[in-house]
């Protein structure tokens, strides 16, 4: 019986309710017992969250696991200020970048259960040297994509312009790189010429892979436009260039039409963007004396290619004047040579032409006479023949046109003839189905006059037949509410007086009862 009473008394304490904060301060006290130490753990970072005003550090952790897409756990962190400060800036000196979203951590936390914000972990130290590791074999890994996907030399296979003169340059309008480049190029002692076009980008910061990369694509859109890309920015810290060992701007550069140049501000470290592009400058100022430099370069090879024209020119031109002297002495002997032969001929032809005139005239006006009577007895013969045609042909017309007239004119007597007869036949027809058509339309009409006649009685009968009147008659009343005939007890309520209308009168009636048929 004992037994009985103490199962009897667990039971009805397990199944008495718990309130949602006595359940909350179990699990408090539960996994206080279980995790009373601290703990190392690693973790992606997926959002940080700094509160400036009261100094603590809010993040939230993530593991994925093996595969980037799939998570599987998360959970919320806090740094609070008093180790924030020392934790954060250890972190970035060692790291050479804050804690941020994407970042991997191995940190010791304790396990705190919180009645309202439930579980979470409070941070108490953390291991760069873990993140640095990371960070490592990130790039190894970005390293690898980019040559199993041929873009490491891809963009350094690209030909430079000797003089690249249109530029498109990506950084942000308000970076203090940008002005030094752009002083740099439009205050050069040469006096070089150059057209940039700034797509603005962000580049630092989270966001920078991606705004670096539209700018890319946009300025690949316009490749005929530039003769290359230049990226650059001006100073910073190792953090605030982290951006450009990402796969996205690496990726971009590779896949970019034009060569790219970068500036970007590394001084020691080499960034993968620096590896991919065609040609890796230290700073935006060394990007702008690069394509100093190289203008120069191509203006003193102009120059030194000039000076041997001239060279080659005075050369050529000491042997062609010796040639030439000898080319026109021999042409002055050759010309004297033939004028000497066509003079004797000309003396030769002159002599002969004294006396071959005369006897070619004679020749030749005997000739024409001749071809004038030819031509005038050939003139009268066609003439006459041409007349003789044209009266046999007007006679032949004439003739024609008339059997030709007389023809058509009994063809149209014919068609007028058959025109009439069928005309009249036809009207004949006409009248013949007028009249079969008027019989019939009258004899119709006829036939529903009578049908609607005969359908109009049999429509007063049933009127008739159903006046109420009759109905009341044989004994049927009319019941009324309000004036309106009512065919249902739904209609009328308890208290309504109600009109009944019989054969010889009316009632009034107030309703007390009202009964339903059992259906």
């Amino acid at each position: 019986m004992a037994q009985f009473s103490i199962r009897q008394t667990v039971k009805e304490e397990l199944h008495t309710p718990l309130s949602l904060h006595q359940l909350h301060q179990q699990i408090r006290e539960e996994l206080e017992m279980a995790f009373p130490d601290s703990y190392w753990v690693v973790a992606e970072v997926a959002q940080v969250s700094a509160d400036r005003r009261k100094g603590h550090c809010y993040l939230t952790l993530v593991d994925k696991g093996d595969d980037a897409r799939q998570m599987l756990a998360q959970a919320r962190a806090t740094i609070w200020s008093s180790r924030y400060q020392m934790l954060g800036r250890y972190f970035e000196e060692k790291t050479g970048q804050p804690l941020k979203a994407g970042l991997k951590v191995l940190f010791q936390a304790t396990v705190r259960f919180h009645e309202l914000y439930g579980l979470s972990l409070d941070i108490v130290n953390i291991d760069p040297n873990y993140t640095i590791g990371d960070l490592a074999r990130q790039r190894q890994e970005t390293l690898k994509r980019l040559e199993a996907e041929g873009l490491i030399e891809a963009n350094k296979a690209l030909e430079l312009d000797l003089v690249p003169q249109r530029l498109a340059v990506i950084s942000s309008a308000t970076a203090a790189g940008y002005q030094d480049f752009i002083h740099q190029l439009q205050n050069n002692s040469f006096g070089y010429s150059f057209h940039t076009t700034l797509f603005p980008a962000s580049v630092q910061g989270n966001e920078a892979p991606a705004s670096v990369k539209r700018a890319m694509a946009l300025a690949g859109k316009h490749k005929d436009r530039f003769d290359a890309i230049i990226i650059i920015r001006g100073g910073g810290s190792q953090t605030d260039l982290s951006c450009f060992d990402d796969y996205a701007i690496a990726a971009a550069i590779g896949h970019s039409p034009l060569p790219v140049l970068t500036g970007i501000g590394h001084e020691r470290d080499e960034s993968i963007s620096d590896l991919i592009a065609h040609t890796r400058l230290k700073t935006p100022t060394a990007v702008a004396n690069f394509l100093i430099d190289r203008f120069r370069s191509a203006e003193e090879y102009n120059e030194s290619l000039l000076d041997s024209i001239r060279m080659f020119s005075a050369q050529q031109l000491k042997v062609t004047d010796g040639l030439l002297e000898r080319v026109s002495l021999r042409i002055s002997n050759q010309t004297k040579e033939l004028l000497q032969k066509k003079r004797d001929t000309l003396e030769l032809l002159s002599r002969g032409l004294l006396l071959k005139p005369k006897n070619y005239l004679e020749v030749q006006k005997h000739r024409v006479c001749n071809l004038d009577k030819d031509i005038s007895a050939n003139t009268k013969d066609l003439l006459h023949e041409l007349k003789t045609y044209l009266q046999e042909l007007s006679v032949c017309v004439e003739g024609k046109s008339q059997r030709y007239l007389h023809m058509k004119e009994q063809d149209l007597k014919t068609l007028v003839h058959c025109i009439e007869t069928e005309a009249k036949d036809g009207l004949k027809q006409a009248q013949l189905r007028f009249t079969k058509n008027s019989d019939k339309v009258a004899y119709c009409a006829q036939k529903k006059l009578q049908n609607e006649n005969h359908r109009m009685r049999i429509l007063e009968m049933g009127i008739e037949a159903n006046n109420p009147e009759r109905l009341l008659l044989r004994g049927y009343t009319l019941t009324l509410v309000n004036g309106k005939i009512t065919k249902s007890i739904k209609d009328i309520n308890n208290g309504d007086v109600i009109e009944t209308k019989m054969q010889d009168g009316t009632l009034h009636s107030m309703v007390v009862n009202i009964d339903e048929d059992d259906k």
